[in-house]
């Protein structure tokens, strides 16, 4: 038996025992995300979350993902296979950074994206993700001022999408996405200008793309969440497709369309948080119930509400 067929199964029948559904998000590596019951973006995780009947939910993913988990399924157990599976774009901003933002506006609507701390989310009205944002923000008043954190390129896309100017975005990044410039993908376009793009909201060259395609400075841009980008896929046709994201997404596009040559915009773009999850921790944590997420119960029923609001849009 080969060996990656050894941990499958191996995977298979310790999740059977613990009674586990493993979640894993679309950056996980191709190997974690072969075993998994199910894959997707934040926001399918987080309503497969709180469908699912599982005893245990095992998130392979980051430490926000199984908080939110936990907060919609508190009385199951939630394990992450790394306790240190942060994630850098949710660590931008505090819930007393978020507090003091509040008083500087008050009567303002927060919408919080997913990829915050369950403090965060907790002083916030409603969360979102990158696929139902724009949505989200639309619904709300016009007359209402909306503080949109902590990712200042969703933010940005938002705005632009909504034609706002009174969403207050929050100056976060994500260090993976942050890290896929503008330079770097006119190159990448150059060297194939007949190739679509897909490019995640998060990316920092996600609003310059879209004007210089506009002016007719690179192929057609289309500005995706994961699950956007996997859904958009299955009509391709053929060719190459530039993708700016991280790369775990690049394993689930080619099995979603094994006839296009999907290609990263940026081959360094790697979360080592998102690959802190390997054979060994997820093996680890079914077999020893590592490591188990808690959230206080105080602050989990006022991020419910935010979460739970999230995910009666887009469905």
């Amino acid at each position: 038996m080969s060996r990656k067929l050894g941990f499958a199964s191996e995977v298979r029948r310790l999740a059977t025992e613990r009674d586990a559904v493993i979640l894993a998000h679309n950056y996980q590596s191709p190997e974690i995300q072969d075993v998994a019951d199910h894959v997707g973006d934040s926001l399918a995780l987080a309503r497969l979350a709180a469908a699912s009947s599982a005893r245990t939910i095992v998130l392979a993913g980051v430490w926000f993902m199984a908080e939110t988990a936990k907060i919609l399924c508190p009385e199951r157990t939630v394990l992450i296979p790394s306790r240190d599976a942060g994630c850098s774009l949710a660590d931008s901003i505090t819930a007393a950074q978020l507090r003091e933002w509040k008083a500087q506006h008050p009567g303002a609507v927060v919408v919080a994206y997913v990829n915050t701390s369950a403090e965060v989310k907790a002083e916030s009205d409603m969360c979102c993700t990158s696929a139902n944002a724009v949505e989200i923000v639309s619904a709300i008043p016009a007359e209402r001022e909306v503080l949109f954190l902590p990712d200042q390129f969703l933010g940005a896309h938002v705005r632009r999408e909504t034609g706002r100017d009174n969403v207050h975005v929050w100056m976060g990044e994500c260090h993976v996405h942050a890290g896929i410039s503008p330079q770097e993908l006119r190159r990448k376009a150059a060297a194939q200008p007949d190739a679509p793009l897909f490019i995640h909201p998060e990316c920092g060259c996600a609003t310059p793309a879209l004007w210089q395609a506009g002016a007719g400075e690179l192929p057609t841009a289309r500005i995706l969440s994961t699950g956007g980008m996997l859904t958009a896929a299955r009509s391709v046709s053929s060719g190459s497709v530039l993708v700016a994201t991280e790369t775990g997404m690049l394993h689930q596009l080619r099995k979603a369309n094994a006839a296009v040559s999907w290609e990263p915009v940026n081959e360094h773009a790697v979360c080592r948080y998102m690959k802190m999850t390997t054979p060994e921790t997820l093996l680890r944590c079914l077999r020893d119930g590592t490591h188990e997420v808690f959230v206080e119960p105080d602050v989990a029923n006022r991020a419910r509400r935010a979460v739970e609001a999230m995910l009666t849009v887009g469905v």
